[in-house]
């Protein structure tokens, strides 16, 4: 498992990219990135959780 999925929750980078970009109606392909890197860091089940909570608005990090 990867440091950065102890350090910071990894989602946060690739929502917050993929709401900037589509506010300002640019391209959202530069976000993949950030999914590769914390969908490859992860483990599956808290990937899976982080999805739920951001879809249910009760993650905890600011998106």
């Amino acid at each position: 498992m990867g440091v950065a999925c102890r350090v910071t929750p990894p989602p946060t980078d690739y929502h917050r990219c993929l709401k900037t970009r589509t506010r300002r109606g640019k391209s959202t392909q530069p976000c993949e990135y950030y999914y590769r890197v914390y969908h490859s860091l992860c483990p599956t089940s808290w990937v899976e959780s982080w999805n739920e909570q951001i879809k249910n608005g009760t993650f905890a990090g600011k998106i």
